[in-house]
């Protein structure tokens, strides 16, 4: 099953609360929102990539809570970005003190801001295309940090603001101290079949 997306007549554009509550009446789907108000339907992710975003995003959770120095989000969040996309990374992070300085109502619907951090793992029917052009935009909206993970080619490309992405073949671990202070991603069990 492919990603649909259903293009809106600038007559039937959704307000912020109308897009929350529509997700909210759909919770079997995930659903993100283009910055020009297009929907996107995406499909759920099979056994092996779920699997493999879980054991990550555990990663994450167990490395926060030592730290300490932010929240950790999984796939099923959705952040307002700045440009008005709505995008639900597979991982995401923001730094306490952004987090802190949202307002109650804020966090509790989709946080209007871009994480300090996030990751994307591709799905055998995801397009690399369409995922490079996620990147990108979660850069240009503010992201400091970005990996996108693709195991059938069995590379990471590793974005950052103002720079071209840097591709690594198979890495064995990825790590950024200015962003993710302490924080070491072991990928050597993840390229295993």
């Amino acid at each position: 099953m492919d990603t649909l997306t259903l293009q809106m007549p600038n007559s039937t554009q959704l307000s912020d609360d109308q897009f929350y509550d529509l997700c909210r009446a759909n919770p079997d789907l995930r659903i993100e929102r283009s910055a020009t108000g297009a929907l996107i339907f995406m499909p759920p992710t099979g056994g092996e990539t779920g699997n493999r975003n879980s054991e990550i995003n555990a990663d994450f959770v167990i490395w926060n809570r030592q730290t300490q120095l932010g929240k950790v989000f999984d796939s099923s969040t959705c952040f307002k970005l700045p440009n008005g996309a709505d995008r639900s990374p597979d991982v995401a992070w923001v730094a306490k003190e952004r987090w802190e300085g949202l307002l109650p109502e804020q966090r509790e619907k989709f946080p209007p801001l871009a994480p300090d951090f996030v990751l994307e793992l591709m799905s055998p029917t995801d397009s690399l295309e369409a995922a490079q052009a996620k990147m990108r935009e979660y850069m240009d909206n503010g992201v400091r940090l970005g990996w996108l993970i693709d195991r059938k080619q069995r590379q990471v490309e590793i974005y950052r603001p103002g720079y071209p992405p840097e591709i690594l073949q198979t890495p064995a671990a990825l790590s950024e101290e200015s962003v993710l202070p302490g924080f070491v991603l072991n990928l050597e069990w993840f390229w295993q079949e």
